[in-house]
């Protein structure tokens, strides 16, 4: 059994806004937890919650009702420095626009968020990444220079980079071919991994928001969402499908 905490845990969260007379439930009463090692699946249909829930992990938004905690801090209450702290140490992003600074190269833009997430070593570490999204020959390459595929690859590595406990992944194949979203994806995976560890499970949590089915089916779990709850949180069926397994 595992028993250690949970990097991730939402206890009754609710996101509300209020729209003319009207207050819509971006989340509405979820709760989750994801434990060091996991790699988890959101799935759900365009206005489910899906980001939202992503930007709550994220301390990029705060809850209206419920608590928030990522690794030993408390997203609920904290202040903008608190949750400025919580966005550098605790979480790294791969957003569907990958936001990379145009006037730095592909070196620069990987070397910047170690560098903002306290990592030593941190071009070595831009550079390691880097290779393993196979860019090692486009690192001195500005984002102009680069298709939209290495520009979404450089903004994988970037996230890697930081060496941060939770990963949060917004369609991060969603820009990619075949075979190269099959070799992010091994990556990805392989942050929830660690050989030198009695399970075999490192101290890094994966959160995947994808509309890719065959992506979920390699997931430890599939968390759906419709209208802002949670109407599904189990592995896939028949047990977590092998990445040389998928097709799309």
């Amino acid at each position: 059994m595992d028993l250690s905490p949970p990097l991730i845990e939402l206890t009754d969260v609710g996101r509300h806004y209020e729209v003319g007379d009207s207050t819509v439930k971006a989340l509405d009463g979820v709760s989750l937890a994801v434990s060091p090692g996991e790699f988890v699946a959101v799935l759900g249909a365009s206005g489910s919650g899906k980001t939202t829930l992503l930007n709550m992990i994220g301390a990029l938004d705060v809850a209206t009702t419920g608590n928030v905690r990522v690794g030993d801090k408390s997203v609920t209450g904290a202040s903008r420095g608190e949750l400025a702290d919580i966005r550098r140490s605790e979480v790294s992003f791969i957003f569907q626009t990958f936001n990379l600074f145009p006037g730095l190269t592909a070196l620069e833009n990987v070397e910047f968020g170690a560098e903002i997430a306290g990592r030593e070593n941190s071009r070595e570490a831009a550079l390691e990444m880097l290779g393993r999204v196979d860019l090692g020959d486009r690192v001195e390459h500005f984002p102009h220079e680069l298709s939209g595929g290495e520009q979404q690859r450089v903004a994988i590595a970037r996230s890697l980079a930081t060496g941060n406990p939770v990963l949060l992944a917004d369609e991060p194949t969603g820009e990619l071919d075949f075979r190269t979203g099959v070799q992010i994806l091994q990556l990805l995976h392989e942050q929830t991994r660690d050989a030198s560890a009695a399970d075999g499970k490192s101290d890094r949590a994966v959160v995947v928001v994808t509309h890719n089915r065959e992506i979920a089916r390699t997931a430890d779990r599939i968390v759906e969402l419709s209208s802002g709850r949670i109407i599904g949180d189990a592995p896939p069926e028949g047990g977590p499908a092998t990445i040389a397994d998928l097709h799309w």
